[in-house]
């Protein structure tokens, strides 16, 4: 099973009894209150892990095919770091 938002949502909506679109909206609004929260300060969720960005540096890339370098701009990442359950859960 792939991993995405609308496996996701139909998982909760069979799980909770409610629609497929409640789920959804339910979904984006969770996702949406943890990257606006995250912008500030780092959103831990107990027993499932830590959201957090983090800036990129500026680095130089290169083209394979050409060989040509370019810049790559510095750029903010959402970074998620999975508590100690989570860890013990995968490695079963």
């Amino acid at each position: 099973m792939n991993v995405n938002k609308k496996n996701i949502s139909k998982r909760i909506s069979t799980k909770a009894a409610i629609a497929d679109s409640d789920s959804l909206n339910i979904l984006n609004l969770f996702l949406n209150i943890v990257v606006s929260k995250a912008r500030n300060k780092q959103v831990k969720i107990s027993s499932f892990g830590t959201f957090r960005f983090k800036k990129t540096p500026k680095r130089i890339g290169r083209n394979p095919l050409t060989k040509e370098s370019y810049i790559i701009q510095e750029n903010n990442k959402l970074n998620f770091s999975a508590s100690a359950k989570i860890k013990e859960i995968i490695n079963l």
